[in-house]
């Protein structure tokens, strides 16, 4: 492979074994350190893995996937096969042949089979653990309820709902329950961004005073998972709630900071039916307590996923930062460029948030991404938008709430 002079790849979180110390060691088990090979199958000890082997299935904690689109079935449900401490036991979904055949495809019985008007049934399978909301934002609040109603815990798909009123009727009904809520910002466990966030911390970029995070991607009225999105009372807004949050919620993850004040745009091209109800491209400016600033952009029509963190040592670029697979991290500044390599890839990050909740109702420790969180970027949400309407720039309370007067 021909890497250019001025780029090298950095080969970071994990090391490697020089060819020559494997030749030896294996001549040194053969020779006497660890037994002869055998030339025939027997009983071998344990191996040491690499990574932390499952654990038995009846250890793992149950989840009950609520909705079951593409994402679910293309992302959710295979993560959880692929899960350390959960597994899938039950699902809901309004389409009961749906229900069955996805049922067949990923073990779970049909007698672990609900609609959305038989969630409470959940309460009688003590199977059952946790309950993850994978449908359209409107519907959030509702069944997030029912489910604490059914005595589990949740794990929510964000954006956390439509209005903070009912992001906080979340967060009630969880204290209500006793039980967990946590919000499904995955790439608080993608490999590169947490390889970035690390480099940041340590002050390996430099003071970094400026960042930006541009998320675009085609809407499709073809597709049925888009078609709802074009819909402002199911949706809740148009691309900065869709994929905008993305730049929201990281920059706030990566920065440590909340904005104070806010100013923004939004455009709805007049001629294009997908945007009757809703925008196509929002911009914002976000100023933060230290003297931060940072830029964010979504759009409906372009394709791009990226993240900058502007240091005064190196420049950190994750692109794409937040695709499902295929993440990168570059750094680099005016002599140099370095493609940052992390050992595991980015479907870690399905698998990581999974495991995390389960961990975290398991042995009752707190989560990263809790619901005071989603409630936090829905109230930034709906700031940016009056601003946007306002044409003005708005200062934030620490809550993110608007500051009158």
């Amino acid at each position: 492979m021909h890497i250019p002079s001025k780029t090298r790849r950095l080969f970071l979180a994990g090391g490697a074994v020089g060819l020559g110390a494997v030749i030896t060691a294996g001549r040194a088990a053969a020779q006497g350190g660890g037994g002869e090979i055998p030339t025939s199958p027997v009983g071998r000890p344990e191996p040491k893995l690499e990574e932390e082997p499952p654990l038995p299935l009846d250890r793992r904690v149950g989840w009950a996937v609520v909705g079951l689109g593409d994402y679910a079935q293309g992302y959710v449900l295979p993560a959880l096969a692929r899960s350390r401490r959960s597994r899938a036991v039950a699902l809901v979904s309004g389409n009961a042949d749906k229900a069955k055949a996805v049922a067949a495809r990923f073990g779970v019985g049909e007698n672990a089979l609900y609609g959305y008007d038989t969630m409470g049934r959940l309460a009688e399978n003590d199977a059952v653990g946790v309950v993850y909301i994978v449908t359209a934002n409107a519907t959030h609040a509702d069944l997030t309820v029912k489910a604490f109603e059914a005595g589990k815990h949740v794990f929510c798909e964000k954006p956390m709902a439509n209005s903070p009123a009912e992001c906080q009727r979340m967060i009630d009904a969880a204290k209500a329950a006793g039980r967990k809520l946590m919000i499904a910002y995955r790439a608080h466990w993608e490999p590169h961004n947490l390889r970035a966030k690390e480099m940041l911390d340590a002050g390996e970029l430099g003071n970094v005073w400026f960042a930006s995070s541009d998320h675009h991607r085609p809407l499709d009225p073809a597709l049925p998972r888009d078609r709802w999105r074009m819909q402002r009372s199911v949706a809740g807004g148009g691309s900065l709630v869709d994929i905008g949050i993305y730049c929201l919620n990281g920059l706030q993850w990566f920065l440590g900071e909340s904005p104070s004040a806010v100013a923004a745009t939004m455009h709805a091209p007049p001629d294009d039916p997908r945007f009757a109800e809703i925008e196509n491209v929002f911009t914002a400016e976000l100023a933060f307590p230290s003297g931060r600033r940072a830029t964010i952009s979504s759009g409906y029509t372009a394709s791009k996923k990226r993240i900058d963190l502007w240091g005064d040592r190196l420049v950190a670029t994750l692109d794409p930062a937040t695709a499902y697979q295929g993440n990168r991290l570059v750094v680099a500044n005016a002599t140099k460029s370095e493609e940052v390599l992390t050992k595991e890839t980015s479907a870690a990050q399905f698998t990581g948030e999974i495991d995390h909740f389960s961990q975290a109702v398991s042995e009752g420790t707190a989560v990263r991404t809790p619901g005071e969180m989603g409630l936090r970027d829905v109230r930034l949400i709906e700031a940016l938008y009056r601003a946007a309407r306002e044409r003005r720039w708005l200062d934030l309370n620490p809550d993110m709430t608007v500051r009158e007067g």
